[in-house]
């Protein structure tokens, strides 16, 4: 199978989508070159620097049975656009009682790793994931991304693509035939015993890496990848709890009520799970400061493979 980048598989997911759909159009302050060559400037548009607008317009658009997609780019610029997202966007379709569907594809960029400080460098996708209404994935490979991407645009419902900065030139096996993931669909990175990692985009990569260390030391990790954090796969994750007993979460956002809260939730409220748990759940996050732009004071708040290995050593001590 050919290897392309995470980059390129999200471009080629587009591309492709918007060939089979002509009600189908993008949405940036930035258009996109492939697309804008192919497509033209009717379809993709190039927007002034007005989040709230451009999200407003896709809402309507969607209404009136397009199907747009809109790249907020870097995460911090969506923040601008929160009535058009909270107010409208999540719960349009309620309160219209259903009689309008609002497909729509909000693309954006989180995590660190870029040296871009503290406004430009967050992963808040726990703020999105308390709002009912939206649904949101979090793909870890070239391969998860064009596949989400493809469900996401097909999807009769306004969908957030997480995309992590860390992750944009990560080559990987992509096939040249159609495929989409379903949502809802964890997926086991690497298979273990002794300890589930729950691990969220770029720390995939850091676990997988941690749990290779760790089975040199007799330690046998398993890697669950969520991909989609609403509706979050919780059986898939109970399920390999229950096999190891043991459970760390690693994420890039920070601890208090995130994503990495939220699982550890999922499997402590479930009574059969939580009693074949021997040890408590521990959390790899980033600390709870804003982000330094020094690049050794970055890489000291973000986690990584040795902040994971070194939590799994502590559950499985306990």
């Amino acid at each position: 199978m050919r290897s392309i980048s995470y980059g390129a598989a999200i471009m080629e997911a587009l591309v492709e989508e918007m060939r089979r759909d002509p009600k189908t159009f993008h949405l940036s302050t930035d258009a996109p070159r492939p697309l804008l060559e192919e497509f033209g400037p009717e379809r993709v548009r190039a927007t002034p620097i007005a989040e709230s607008a451009l999200t407003g317009m896709a809402i309507g658009a969607a209404g009136s049975g397009y199907r747009p997609i809109v790249d907020w780019r870097l995460v911090t610029f969506c923040f601008v656009a929160m009535d058009q997202i909270v107010n409208q966007a999540a719960k349009i379709h309620y309160m219209f009682g259903g009689q309008v569907k609002f497909p729509i594809l909000f693309r954006t960029s989180v995590g660190g790793g870029t040296r871009r400080a503290a406004q430009h460098s967050q992963s808040p996708y726990s703020m999105f994931m308390n709002l009912a209404g939206l649904k949101m994935v979090l793909p870890s490979t070239p391969y998860d991304v064009k596949g989400l991407i493809k469900t996401a645009i097909r999807d009769d419902n306004p969908v957030i693509v997480f995309e992590a900065d860390r992750l944009g030139s990560l080559q990987g096996p992509v096939p040249e035939a159609e495929y989409t993931i379903p949502f809802g669909q964890a997926d086991i990175k690497r298979e273990g015993s002794d300890v589930t990692v729950v691990a969220l985009a770029w720390l995939v990569h850091e676990a997988l890496a941690a749990a290779e260390t760790l089975a040199a030391e007799g330690i046998s990790v398993e890697v669950v990848d969520p991909r989609s954090l609403v509706p979050m796969d919780a059986e898939a994750i109970r399920a390999s709890v229950r096999k190891t007993g043991r459970l760390v979460i690693a994420d890039e956002a920070g601890p208090t009520a995130g994503a990495a809260a939220e699982i550890a939730a999922l499997v402590s409220e479930d009574p059969e799970t939580f009693h074949a748990m021997r040890a408590a759940p521990r959390r790899v996050c980033a600390l709870p400061v804003p982000i330094p732009y020094a690049p050794s004071l970055e890489d000291y708040v973000f986690p990584d493979r040795e902040r994971i290995a070194g939590a799994v050593r502590d559950v499985m001590s306990r």
